[in-house]
């Protein structure tokens, strides 16, 4: 039922632009108890009302803990794929790999929509492939493992 999603962006718009201070409760209420195609909704429409995009108006209002928690929800809603695709690319960049985080994306996504996310990642990484980073920085058993699953 969308139909739920439809108002929601004026109690977020409300909670956040319209006020001084920001209701974080009324952001954690519909951001959480939403559906994904009523957040989508909600998020089109929020954007319609106030000329904003979510994740910009929540970059402006919150801060720390609770933005980079709203953030990821919005990105996710919005584009699970390129959500996951920088999530994987964040844990292999720069110096040492957070194999943690790496194993948990592979693991979780490999029958899902791991096929759509390397080709996000693609386009993150301008050309290069999960796997040549997957070869660049993990060796042994570990890179064979995660290159099956790719």
């Amino acid at each position: 039922d969308q139909s739920s999603g439809i108002n929601a962006e004026y109690g977020l718009y409300n909670a956040g632009k319209a006020r001084w201070g920001t209701d974080e409760s009324t952001f954690n209420k519909i951001l959480c108890t939403r559906s994904v195609k009523q957040l989508r909704v909600t998020f089109r429409e929020y954007e319609n009302y106030c000329g904003e995009d979510i994740e910009d108006s929540i970059k402006s209002e919150m801060s720390g803990d609770v933005e980079d928690a709203f953030l990821a929800i919005a990105r996710i809603v919005k584009d699970p794929q390129m959500y996951f695709a920088g999530q994987l690319y964040k844990s292999m960049k720069g110096l040492g790999t957070n194999d943690d985080k790496l194993i948990r994306l592979i693991v979780w996504r490999c029958e899902i929509d791991l096929v759509e996310i390397k080709e996000c990642f693609k386009i993150i990484t301008k050309g290069k492939t999960l796997e040549e980073f997957i070869e660049g920085d993990c060796s042994g058993d570990y890179k064979h493992a995660l290159l099956a699953l790719c």
